[in-house]
């Protein structure tokens, strides 16, 4: 178990410090922003990134089905003592045919719908309209970021996890120097914040394809990476995988846009505050997930190898990890979350509503922590049903009722039914976890 630890610790921290410079790209956003004379530009990029975020992110099944394909197929290559790369090309290949066919229809609605969309959110008319010129810009960088999604799910599974830190890693760090460039050097606005995400994202697609192209012609004489039309049976795997997948994400992101549109509703002051809350929290369920995409890879490559006595300890490791990083982000957080809140701006309206809210950015840590790792355990088992049952479930039957009923304590209301939902995520996939694991106990004799 003490290699397996140390193999988690391996996988963890690459995608770890990864996922934090994700939402570190919106914490430059913001700080560059946040720093600027109107709080308008912080609310038009927080309005803009959310509508972009809910168009571009309900694709992120392209991330989590190509990581548990990947990690299937890797398993199953190394328990037959073999390093056959055929089937982890072609799960690469099927993936990055799926994101370019989305990509271009996808891309004409969002263009046809933004301004709906946005009016539909709300917010002041300035707002709205720096919203629109923000959204536009970055949807143009569309077939880049699903192109990501899929190399970095394929690296994940193969165990490779140091490749998506120095693509993220490389690719944040061009964001952050266009922002200041753009923002501080030619005098752009949230415009010069989309341009600089948008070069950052093709940048991090072209250096990935190439990574990937390395992989794949390691070895080989010719250097040629091949490729051949898949048949029906090659895509549905993947097919089954996402369109499951795709329905969860699209309620989680609803939520957040809906959290977003009632924040809008309060008010510029409470939407750029929760803008701020919203980026943090994204800095922490990212920390998080670098456990949960642990055990993605690991509980996939177990289950690809048969291996079920692996198959438990990668859960109960990557679980109590992952439990142990949350209560220091916790102790982080109580300690010095103003300070940290203070780092992102400097307009003291923002910064005085944004501390009186800073009790519910504590907790958030520990109260995500179990529905992170659960997804991560999901994805690698493929068993992408429950999670998005889960999800219907919370988003429905939790979230919306405590919302409608704390309006009267407005944003303190909202916060709360976010904390139920997060609650109520790990509570409905408790029960499936549980029938899943069961399932795989007759294996014990045979590990």
């Amino acid at each position: 178990m003490l290699q397996l630890q140390k193999r988690i610790l391996q996988l963890a921290w690459p995608i770890m410090l990864s996922n934090i410079t994700v939402p570190l790209l919106s914490l430059v956003d913001t700080a560059v922003l946040g720093h600027l004379s109107e709080v308008s530009y912080l609310g038009g990029v927080a309005l803009g990134g959310q509508v972009v975020t809910l168009l571009l992110w309900s694709f992120g099944f392209l991330r989590m089905g190509t990581t548990s394909l990947s990690a299937h197929a890797t398993g199953a290559s190394l328990a037959g003592g073999s390093n056959d790369q055929g089937s982890l090309e072609r799960v690469l290949h099927n993936g990055l045919l799926m994101a370019l066919f989305i990509s271009l229809p996808l891309m004409l609605f969002a263009f046809l719908a933004l301004e709906n969309i946005i009016a539909f959110i709300g917010g002041s008319e300035t707002v709205q309209i720096l919203a629109v010129e923000y959204a536009s810009i970055r949807l143009g960088a569309t077939p880049a970021v699903l192109i990501q999604y899929v190399l970095i799910g394929w690296f994940i599974g193969r165990g490779e996890t140091k490749v998506p830190l120095i693509l993220l890693i490389a690719s944040n760090s061009l964001n952050a120097l266009l922002d200041v460039i753009l923002v501080y050097g030619y005098g752009l606005t949230s415009d010069g914040v989309a341009w600089a995400t948008l070069c950052a994202d093709y940048f991090a697609a072209s250096l990935g394809l190439y990574w990937a192209y390395r992989t794949v012609t390691q070895g080989q004489k010719n250097n040629r990476w091949s490729f051949n039309w898949p048949s029906w049976q090659e895509l549905k795997p993947l097919i089954n995988i996402n369109h499951q997948l795709f329905v969860r994400t699209l309620c989680l992101l609803s939520v957040f846009i809906f959290f977003t549109a009632q924040g809008a509703q309060q008010g510029d002051l409470v939407l750029a505050v929760n803008a701020i809350m919203l980026t943090l929290l994204l800095l922490i369920s990212n920390a998080l997930d670098g456990f949960a995409h642990a055990a993605e890879s690991l509980v996939g490559q177990s289950l690809g190898a048969k291996n079920f006595r692996q198959l438990r300890q990668s859960i109960w490791l990557t679980g109590t990890n992952a439990l142990i990083i949350a209560l220091i982000m916790v102790a982080g957080f109580a300690w010095q979350g103003e300070n940290l809140l203070g780092l992102l701006t400097d307009q003291q309206d923002v910064l005085t509503v944004a501390i009186e809210y800073s009790p519910w950015l504590i907790w958030l840590p520990l109260i995500g922590c179990s529905s992170y790792w659960l997804d991560g355990i999901f994805i690698g088992m493929q068993a992408s049903a429950p999670m998005r049952n889960a999800m219907l479930l919370a988003a429905i039957i939790v979230f919306l009722p405590v919302w409608f009923l704390t309006q009267e304590l407005a944003n303190h209301g909202l916060w709360l039914a976010f904390y139920s939902f997060l609650l109520a995520r790990s509570l409905f996939m408790v029960p499936a976890f549980l029938t899943i694991l069961n399932k795989h106990q007759i294996f014990v004799g045979k590990n």
